[in-house]
């Protein structure tokens, strides 16, 4: 069974912690040190785990290749125009 399709109950501990199941926590791909926005609402809380960048590129499919060097060459061209017109 999917167990995000699931109601399940948990406790809240020490300093005010909720774990989440780690079945949960895989299917949604959220790992330890991942930023939370916690929205409070009348008798309910939502919370909304926010991907960083370099966590997100990681995850993405690859769309581009490129190399230290070619990266390199481009941030300074870019640099260039911006700073020396």
């Amino acid at each position: 069974m999917n167990s995000l399709n699931q109601i399940i109950t948990s406790k809240v501990g020490k300093k005010g912690a909720i774990y989440l199941p780690k079945r949960i926590l895989k299917q949604l791909g959220i790992n330890e040190g991942d930023t939370v926005l916690i929205k409070p609402m009348k008798e309910r809380v939502v919370l909304e785990f926010i991907n960083d960048p370099l966590s997100l590129a990681l995850k993405v499919k690859k769309w581009a290749k490129t190399n230290v060097r070619e990266f390199e060459r481009e941030s300074e061209e870019e640099q260039n125009e911006i700073y020396n017109p």
